[in-house]
């Protein structure tokens, strides 16, 4: 077999492994699945695709999000790398059929928790014999499967219908909690662990208390003024994210736009790329955005809202600093914002009532709340059945939010109380821990690095490139 460092040099043209990724490899190669929990901008997705370079079958790819997983596609066609397809709600029939003819020719295939609901694709999967089936996020079973995407229960029966392949389970935040949740909800018991450390020592961690709403508005416009980004904002209301991006173009010499499911995607294409690009400098996001966004210079994270475990929280700022230069995640309070996150949870999760009214007026709920109660219907789970399993949920995330607040209001260092919950120990300080050791900290002192900002442009549609091809080609007569 071809030397390792020979294939990451030759193949991908990287000098050497990021920690986490050789060990990961190993154990691959040993025929052993493998969970690995490496931090944000740790390289994950070459472990996939290298092991597709050295194993001759198709290795099937479980992606979170329509966003992500066309930028994955489309960076690995860029690449090189033309045997791979998606399949998402974004195909037509006759793309999807053309693409299920030709499956076989595939060597990496990506499809969603829901494409897999489809029982005809998973049998097609299974014919051409995967070698190996990726769970990206995988975090996303234990903290989405039982009240938002109910398919991600199913991965593990669809694991056994494609054979039991190896399994490659990566994500960046798994708390030892939460990862013995992964594999229960896979019923997977044997399985290589690379578990790196979650610390990233080049992010300064910071809480601001502000009195009221209105004071928190007010100090992100005086923050943006004299602060230039790139940053992303995290905010747990829609409303808000837009309200905040209108108020902070306005009142800002930056470019400001807001990010969240309701857009179009179109819309969420263009805020992705001009970001990337550096014509925005600020993003108003939902949790939609972020997630296998790989921009290396992000140099602020803030939450508007809190998060709603600490898990989500370390993924979320994981995104500032992937360059290792000095960056900030800062977490805005205000006295009763537990409230407010309390009534998400009581929100997301159906109670008797909820169950009540969809046998009797199903029309009166949300589309979201009917899909997640005939998701159970159609698995045979009973009213109590169901009414346990959200019962049990909400004090899951009660608990989860519990830690969240005690971090906000803990009065020792940050970093130790964060890297805790993930049976982390901090090992060295950095000069720039956290607001608890240098509680007079300023943006000017932690002196972050910023690009050069370009002028925004508009996403050119393709009559506009095919005029342009024309006329290249006119004046080359």
């Amino acid at each position: 077999m071809e030397n390792l460092t020979k294939i990451l040099q030759t193949r991908f043209g990287f000098q050497r492994f990021r920690p986490g990724q050789e060990a990961a490899l190993k154990h691959l190669l040993a025929e052993e699945s493998v969970l690995a929990v490496l931090p944000t901008g740790a390289g994950k997705t070459l472990i996939y695709q290298m092991y597709g370079a050295v194993i001759d079958r198709p290795i099937i790819i479980v992606s979170p999000l329509l966003s992500l997983m066309t930028d994955q596609v489309e960076r690995m066609q860029a690449e090189g790398e033309k045997r791979v397809v998606a399949f998402n709600s974004q195909q037509n029939w006759s793309e999807r059929q053309r693409a299920l003819d030709q499956l076989a020719q595939y060597r990496f295939i990506f499809v969603s928790p829901e494409s897999l609901a489809n029982l005809d694709l998973v049998q097609r999967l299974a014919q051409i014999n995967p070698g190996l089936f990726v769970i990206d996020e995988a975090h996303c079973i234990s903290q989405w499967a039982v009240d938002f995407r109910p398919d991600y229960l199913d991965l593990g029966q669809h694991w056994q219908t494609l054979g039991q392949p190896q399994l490659l389970l990566l994500t960046a935040t798994a708390s030892p909690r939460i990862q013995s949740d992964i594999l229960q909800k896979l019923q997977v018991h044997n399985i290589a662990r690379v578990i790196l450390d979650v610390d990233r020592p080049n992010i300064f961690l910071a809480e601001q208390t502000l009195a009221t709403e209105i004071d928190k508005q007010s100090f992100l416009v005086d923050f943006f003024k004299h602060t230039p980004g790139p940053a992303i904002i995290y905010f747990s209301s829609k409303k808000m994210a837009n309200q905040m991006a209108a108020t902070l173009q306005a009142e800002t010499e930056l470019n400001v736009a807001a990010y969240h499911a309701d857009l179009d995607t179109e819309t969420r294409f263009k805020v992705q790329h001009q970001f990337m690009d550096d014509q925005l400098q600020v993003i108003c996001a939902t949790s939609a955005f972020g997630m296998g966004i790989d921009k290396a210079n992000i140099r602020i994270i803030i939450h508007y809202h809190l998060p709603q475990d600490l898990e989500s929280y370390l993924q979320e700022i994981g995104r500032a600093g992937r360059d290792g230069k000095q960056s900030l995640a800062l977490l805005l309070y205000t006295p009763g914002d537990e409230t407010l996150a309390l009534n998400l949870i009581d929100h997301s999760l159906p109670t008797e009532a909820t169950l009540s009214m969809y046998t009797q007026q199903p029309q009166q709920l949300n589309e979201q709340m009917r899909k997640l109660i005939q998701y159970y219907g159609r698995h045979q789970v009973s009213h109590d059945q169901m009414l346990a399993i959200f019962q049990a949920e909400r004090k899951r995330k009660e608990a989860a939010l519990l830690k969240v607040v005690q971090y906000v209001l803990t009065t020792g260092c940050r970093r130790e109380r964060l890297l805790s919950n993930f049976s982390n120990q901090l090992q060295d300080k950095p000069q720039w821990c956290c607001d608890f050791d240098q509680p007079d900290w300023t943006i000017a002192a932690l002196k972050l690095e910023t690009p050069r900002v370009r002028k925004p442009s508009l996403m050119k549609d393709w009559h506009q490139i095919i005029a342009e091809l024309f006329e290249a080609d006119g004046n080359m007569l």
